[in-house]
């Protein structure tokens, strides 16, 4: 029975230390065009993004940045991933945008083009899950309920 150590723990544990597994790290994922892609959501908004190095520019299902997303807030939604990786101006990024209301683009577009610029270099990835960018804001609106006039709220009681 000794003989035949077959797991690293067993041999570890024959040995007397203790086997620690490393992550083997993790390898860039680009297309053939050199681009990064991936999905984001938040509420009912699904992104489709790619990035990939050029100036800096943000393309919105067809129109710039600045032009879909007319608030400055949903703006600096949308760049707060490559200002919190420091790559401002070093990505050019395309997405395509769909459902819920112009907030919840804004957040699936952030998602996105957090979760490409983590796929086009992994280096990135630990400040983007440091800020929470990597995860899936999973509020959504809750379903209404029948005998209810909203999802929780009731009817007015009316004692006579």
């Amino acid at each position: 029975m000794a003989d035949q150590i077959n797991s690293l723990e067993e041999l570890g544990a024959a040995a007397g230390e203790t086997v620690v597994e490393v992550a083997a790290p993790r390898e860039p994922v680009r297309d053939s065009l050199g681009r990064s892609y991936a999905t984001g959501k938040r509420k009912d908004a699904v992104a489709r993004v790619w990035v990939k190095p050029g100036s800096g520019k943000v393309t919105v299902n067809g129109k710039d940045m600045s032009a879909y997303f007319a608030r400055p807030v949903l703006q600096l939604i949308v760049k707060q991933p490559a200002q919190i990786a420091g790559v401002e101006g070093q990505f050019d990024v395309m997405a395509t945008v769909k459902g819920g209301g112009l907030s919840g683009q804004a957040g699936a577009v952030k998602h996105g083009i957090s979760k490409a610029l983590q796929l086009y270099d992994p280096s990135l990835r630990a400040a983007l899950k440091a800020a929470g960018f990597l995860t899936r804001d999973s509020r959504v609106v809750e379903r209404k309920k029948y005998g209810k006039r909203k999802a929780r709220r009731s009817f007015q009681f009316s004692k006579r």
